[in-house]
């Protein structure tokens, strides 16, 4: 999105396509104990990193549905704005 809240398309390379970025949304235990972590999109990502908490994100390989990586939802991350009146502004 841009200052005025416009979708902006850009083009992404094959590397990118091959994954997305996910909000977790709850870390709990399933059945048995299986932890398991839910996405802001409802993906269930079992036997997550222990690290992973509500708020991170987590890299999500498309084609497997397996977590990446991950980043912590911490003071001095860059973030983009995606709702309300700052829409597309980025800040830390």
């Amino acid at each position: 999105y841009d200052t005025k809240s416009r979708f902006v398309l850009h083009k992404i390379s094959k590397e990118e396509a091959a994954y997305k970025l996910c909000r977790v949304k709850r870390v709990t235990r399933g059945p048995k104990g299986t932890p398991y972590a839910i996405t802001h999109d409802g993906r269930t990502l079992r036997y997550p990193d222990p690290d992973v908490k509500p708020n991170d994100t987590v890299r999500v390989d498309v084609g497997t549905g397996k977590m990446l990586d991950y980043v912590k939802f911490e003071a001095g991350n860059s973030v983009m704005i995606s709702g309300g009146n700052n829409m597309g502004r980025v800040g830390v």
